[in-house]
């Protein structure tokens, strides 16, 4: 049997309920936490884990840079006003105004809402590519990150056991699939990880060692200013990265993966970094979409619906470069919008005066890590060591707790050598895309 969690009619406050603790749910629930009065609403937040995910360095985390802790914001010790509600929201009224949300036993409990915004972010976008659901592994989780660096380090071990030279070839191959943020982090770091890892192999050489990147754009980095993308290919291919630009990925099997230019790659490690598209509670919602992604106005508003608001990579947010384009999902938008949609939920509720979505690029970082990254603050393309420690302060100010800590890792290791232990905590089952992209079913009225 369900239960229901404070019904509309049972209650005096208004309840603001928040779908999705990411970027853009975080920084929305702060700026309501900071605007209202604590008597002035009730805010209440769905969200699978108690803990927001600081994406960008995930890389470091599966690279051994970070402990995983780091990149995980606890959400009960910072939004201290705000119910948090471990779930995942299913059957969604936008007439009546409820939401069922189901919680890690199964269990249904429903919801009543006064305003609700939608922030449940993205998921992994699969390709009709065969093999792909199967065989690759995704990146958008901290398990999944912690899976690659325990493979990695496995596949080394496995090839200094062998004596088939071209079982060695495969298990030393790792083919990661998108140059963008994502995909250049990945194998910059990685290669990194190898590296190090090869000292407590003598028995294994450095060449013999495989990153390779693959991606149908022209240039890695590809929504980048192009001043970035040179710098960045060069570093990659100065560590012995195999770029392979203007090349699709036809077929991943468990041992090979085929490439549009007639490559057969044995390889044991495929990691999917192509993209995401919007959750799909979002068609869930019976609200008009664009592009998938629900449909909003400057002000982040539902049309029609002054009750209803999105933000980040869930709403089609007019771009005020391109206003016949909604912006780009990025970390940078979402919270941004985050923090706008916190704004005007309050000013809807009587306090403040709401406002458009507007906003001033500031630029991109990507660390390479080793002392190297690309980035163009205030659109200044520098590389190098200055590019790496803009990019280190970039993400000591966005991170929204913890940065002591992530400063400490970092510290320590410049100074010595990172840990290179396999803690086998994550099954492979688990991190599949069949298995990470299979949602569970969602109904809207």
């Amino acid at each position: 049997m369900g239960t229901t969690i404070n019904r509309v009619p049972q209650r005096r406050r208004p309840r603001v309920l928040v779908l999705g603790v990411g970027f853009a749910g975080y920084h929305c629930l702060r700026e309501l936490e900071r605007r209202l009065p604590a008597d002035a609403a009730e805010l209440v937040a769905v969200n699978p884990a108690d803990y927001m995910l600081y994406v960008p360095l995930l890389p470091e985390v599966s690279a051994g840079v970070l402990d995983p802790r780091r990149v995980a914001v606890p959400l009960r010790n910072t939004l201290q006003r705000t119910r948090l509600l471990l779930g995942e929201a299913r059957d969604i009224d936008t007439r009546d105004r409820t939401c069922t949300m189901v919680d890690a036993d199964g269990q249904p409990h429903q919801l009543g809402w006064d305003r609700l915004v939608v922030t449940c972010g993205a998921v992994t976008r699969l390709l009709s590519v065969p093999g792909v659901a199967e065989h690759a592994k995704g990146f958008k989780s901290i398990a999944e990150s912690i899976y690659l660096r325990d493979h990695v380090l496995r596949q080394l071990e496995l090839a200094a056991m062998t004596d088939d030279p071209a079982e060695r070839a495969a298990r030393m191959t790792f083919v990661a699939v998108g140059a963008g943020y994502t995909g250049t982090e990945v194998v910059a770091q990685g290669e990194l990880l190898t590296r190090e890892a090869l000292q407590h192999h003598p028995e294994l050489r450095h060449d013999e060692v495989r990153w390779v990147l693959v991606d149908v754009a022209p240039r890695v980095l590809p929504n980048l200013d192009e001043r970035l993308s040179g710098p960045a290919l060069k570093v990659l291919r100065e560590r012995g990265v195999d770029v392979r630009l203007e090349t699709t990925v036809t077929e991943v099997t468990a041992t090979h993966v085929r490439l549009s230019d007639g490559s057969d790659i044995p390889a044991r490690t495929t990691v999917w970094c192509v993209g995401v598209r919007p959750d799909p509670l979002v068609d869930a919602l019976g609200l008009p979409t664009r592009k998938g992604r629900v449909e909003v106005d400057r002000r982040l508003a539902v049309p029609g619906r002054a009750d209803i608001f999105a933000a980040g990579d869930a709403a089609a947010v007019p771009d005020p470069a391109k206003p016949d384009e909604p912006t780009p999902m990025t970390a940078q938008h979402a919270q941004r919008q985050g923090r706008l949609a916190g704004r005007n939920v309050a000013a809807s509720l009587g306090h403040g005066v709401s406002g458009r979505y507007r906003y001033r690029e500031r630029g991109f970082v990507v660390d390479l890590g080793g002392g190297q990254a690309v980035a163009n603050p205030f659109h200044v393309p520098i590389s190098g060591r200055l590019a790496w420690v803009v990019a280190r302060g970039y993400h000591l100010l966005a991170l929204p707790s913890g940065r002591a800590r992530v400063a400490a890792d970092w510290l320590l290791g410049g100074v010595g050598r990172r840990p290179l232990v396999q803690f086998g905590l994550v099954p492979e089952r688990g991190v599949t895309l069949s298995e990470t992209d299979r949602l569970p079913q969602v109904e809207a009225r």
